[in-house]
């Protein structure tokens, strides 16, 4: 076979594989990324939680007077719902769970509990230290709190069942921060850097690494307003990545591609 041919051949089957295979046996795998599709955001929110769900895409966001949870079109970026949360709470993470949308606060240590259709309260709950981010497979919520540890917790009661450390090659990774739980694995965003880590939920190994240096353009960072890279959705139905970031005027679609 000519080299150039087994090229292609091999090429082919790192894009088919880049969320095929959870583990890597010699660590770590690197993704870099291509853009689909740039779509409107509001450049005032500060991204806490993204998530999509039936059309839409639900974000809550942070910063004390600002918080809000908010149901938001894709193609326009505008909340078409929208739930201020009292000015004293610093808004963080969200999830939806059978009907309801549970949102976290940063150190009050209290978490609400919306109607998925009104965002009319309904609950509130607690939890001890630092809320940052949620996310939730099929019978589970996932937590994050700044550190290197995922909490479980029930989504019923929202008490925490287990944790797990986060490590890339023994290391603990720490700034865990927005998630999101894409084909069996959680996709952290770690704050203040533009990488994204792909978790095995089991064992808390990182599997992957993906690099999203450069995804918002020098134009766009030229107000100096933006802040850092924060908010993973997917779209399970039509396999597609969205991801954003604190006060960014755009949300990206991308692909992921593995590097060598």
């Amino acid at each position: 076979m000519r080299p150039g041919v087994l090229k292609g051949l091999i090429l082919a089957v790192l894009l088919a594989a880049s969320f095929a295979a959870p583990a890597w046996a010699g660590g770590p795998r690197s993704y870099g990324y291509t853009v689909v599709k740039a779509y409107p955001h509001d450049p005032g929110a500060f991204t806490q939680g993204l998530l999509w769900r039936d059309g839409f895409l639900y974000e809550s966001t942070g910063l004390h007077g600002r918080s809000s949870v908010r149901k938001v079109a894709l193609e326009t970026g505008v909340p078409e719902q929208e739930r201020l949360i009292d000015s004293r709470y610093f808004g963080e993470g969200v999830v939806d769970w059978k009907g309801r949308l549970i949102a976290l606060t940063w150190r009050d240590q209290v978490g609400f509990i919306f109607d998925l259709a009104t965002f009319e309260k309904v609950g509130e709950f607690s939890y001890p230290g630092e809320g940052w981010a949620l996310t939730r497979d099929e019978t589970r919520i996932i937590m994050s709190d700044g550190t290197a540890f995922l909490r479980f917790l029930d989504p019923e009661t929202l008490k925490e069942t287990g944790r797990v450390q986060v490590t890339d090659n023994g290391k603990p990774v720490d700034n865990l921060n927005e998630l999101e739980w894409v084909k069996g694995e959680v996709l952290a965003n770690i704050w203040q850097t533009d990488r994204i880590a792909r978790i095995d939920p089991k064992t808390g190994h990182v599997t992957g690494w993906i690099d999203l240096s450069g995804l918002l353009g020098s134009v766009d960072r030229a107000s100096g307003q933006v802040d850092v890279l924060n908010g993973i959705a997917y779209d399970g139905a039509t396999d597609r990545l969205f991801v954003t970031g604190k006060l960014w005027p755009k949300l990206f679609e991308i692909k992921l591609t593995p590097q060598p």
